[in-house]
């Protein structure tokens, strides 16, 4: 299942720049064609699209759904440690269950998400459970397209198909699907042990993988305000804020700017109570371990 492993990539031999980009998340192993192929056509089939969660984080159009998990059931996806077992949806997707087995790791939890086009989770650090030591987070793109990024390190990454890739969620990121077609990924959250570490020995970036985002200048940050304004004049705060959250998609941001401009915007117009608002949501989706 799992194909070439390139030679450990040094942050120097990342590039500059790319050495943080390559500790938050990095390609570990090319996969089969074949498998992917038909995990991806289990997935597509799948008789549900899941359930939202965790909508704090997110815009709307994100679904899950469990294949490994404590109960059993594929629509208890709030993660959380133990020993999973197949909920009812593995039991339908042959490939996708020997995938795991022959991946041969300690699984936490195993999601598929989706991410509906137009939609965005916004910037956060993942939880608790993920950032203490001995978890990692696994991803394999099944169904992708170039305008699905993650945005971490001030840098936008495509994870691309054919890859089983590592997302470590210590710093802030966030991940748009702006045109669509819908991102579909497997998640496997695993413990770490001698099969993971053998794993993740060589994590690597391909030259395309990333891509710097430009920083915001003084103009920027002033046309962006003056957007979000017209829209809250308009009677639409709720687009003017969106407007401002989509700026992290679109400028090396420092961590939670997004989010001090809602503040800004709202304390500027004299709406403290939604300016506090956004100050306690930056606490709370960016919360530190």
């Amino acid at each position: 299942m799992v194909t070439t492993l390139p030679a450990a990539a040094t942050p120097e031999q990342a590039g500059p720049g790319r050495a943080e980009v390559l500790d938050q998340v990095a390609r570990l192993a090319d996969l089969e064609e074949s498998a992917v192929e038909q995990m991806r056509a289990e997935a597509l089939g799948a008789p549900t699209r899941g359930v939202v969660a965790y909508g704090d984080y997110q815009s709307g159009g994100w679904w899950t759904t469990s294949l490994l998990n404590h109960s059993g059931d594929p629509h208890d996806v709030v993660i959380g440690d133990g020993r999973p077992r197949p909920t009812s949806l593995l039991e339908e997707m042959p490939a996708t269950a020997r995938f795991l087995d022959l991946l041969g790791l300690d699984f936490m939890y195993v999601r598929l998400a989706r991410l509906e086009p137009h939609s965005y989770l916004w910037e956060h650090r993942d939880y608790a459970e993920l950032r203490e030591r001995g978890r990692h987070r696994l991803h394999i793109p099944l169904v992708t397209n170039p305008s699905a990024v993650l945005i971490t390190a001030g840098a936008r990454v495509h994870l691309a198909a054919g890859s089983l890739w590592r997302l470590t969620p210590s710093r802030a990121h966030g991940v748009c699907n702006t045109t669509g077609p819908d991102r579909l990924h497997l998640i496997a959250d695993v413990y770490a042990d001698d099969a993971y570490q053998a794993l993740a020995a060589r994590p690597h970036l391909h030259d395309t993988d990333a891509a710097d985002l430009p920083q915001m200048t003084a103009a920027d940050r002033a046309g962006l305000l003056a957007r979000a304004g017209q829209l809250v004049d308009l009677g639409f705060p709720d687009a003017a804020e969106q407007t401002l959250l989509r700026a992290f998609y679109t400028y090396a941001l420092p961590e939670g700017g997004a989010y001090d401009l809602i503040a800004g915007l709202h304390a500027g117009r004299r709406a403290h109570p939604d300016a506090n608002r956004w100050r306690a949501a930056k606490a709370y989706l960016l919360v530190r371990p």
